[in-house]
């Protein structure tokens, strides 16, 4: 396992944080859309965090067995379960609900870990990509296929 990143961070550090995301993952072999994807579902978690969850977290970055992986932590009262189960994408109208349902369509996998002590969201993207592009599964979770959720909590 190699450590690339481990950085608490507030709203202030957000900017920061995802330019580093991005040349950490771009070194570790990441590119193009997939590495463009990366970097906007990590973004989102932290964002989430700052937003929902006291406005402080802490992410790790690392690679291991061929992907990268991202780790956003927060002290937060936890994702309300709504927003953890729904699988569509939210109305154009609706005033939140849409981070996370990015993040599970941006990333090969995640994970999120939610409860009154706080969240962890796990982001997994593999570093040679097997599968179809992040443009054909947002495609395939709005018309409702599975891992699809809500943004913002």
């Amino acid at each position: 396992m190699g450590t690339l990143l481990t950085q608490p961070f507030t709203l202030d550090d957000v900017s920061t944080l995802r330019r580093s995301v991005a040349c950490c993952a771009e070194r570790s072999g990441l590119s193009g859309s997939r590495l463009e994807d990366f970097v906007l579902a990590v973004h989102e978690s932290v964002v989430n965090a700052v937003e929902h969850a006291g406005g402080h977290g802490h992410l790790t970055l690392w690679t291991v067995d061929g992907v990268i992986r991202a780790e956003t932590t927060d002290s937060g009262p936890g994702i309300p379960e709504e927003y953890i189960d729904r699988h569509h994408l939210p109305s154009d109208f609706a005033a939140s609900g849409r981070g996370i349902f990015l993040i599970r369509a941006l990333c090969d996998a995640a994970d999120f870990r939610t409860g009154p002590r706080g969240t962890t969201v796990r982001l997994t993207m593999r570093l040679r990509p097997q599968d179809r592009g992040a443009e054909e599964r947002i495609g395939s979770l709005s018309s409702g296929g599975r891992g699809a959720g809500p943004s913002t909590w």
